[in-house]
């Protein structure tokens, strides 16, 4: 799975919270705090699109995208990929389990009877 830079990482936050598909102008008015050019806005999103994080709607002017899966979906297959790599998955996870919140625990413990 590809990685986000900051900025990639912002746009897709933007993306993620949005209902609605959003033109390159609307990422750029939505990135406080960040004064950026429309064509620099542009470039993050082509290269979101190249590695598959965000579609781009032609037929409409001006292009807008969307994000092609949920932040959710993205987050476990972060983590899964990083399981993947691990020479020890068991104790990977035994560590990432024995650190989390007990309400983290509890919600584990429900998704994992409901399996």
């Amino acid at each position: 799975m590809a990685t986000l830079g900051e900025l990639e990482r912002s746009v897709m936050d933007l993306l993620w919270s949005s209902d609605d598909a959003l033109a390159a102008t609307d990422i750029r008015d939505g990135l406080a705090g960040k004064e950026l050019a429309v064509t620099t806005v542009l470039t993050v999103l082509t290269r979101l699109e190249t590695k598959g994080f965000v579609t781009r709607e032609r037929h409409i002017r001006p292009h807008v995208f969307r994000a092609t899966t949920t932040r959710a979906n993205h987050m476990a297959e972060l983590m899964h990929e990083v399981l993947g790599t691990a020479p020890d998955r068991d104790a990977v996870l035994a560590r990432f389990v024995g650190q989390v919140s007990s309400s983290d625990a509890a919600t584990l413990r429900r998704i994992l009877d409901g399996k």
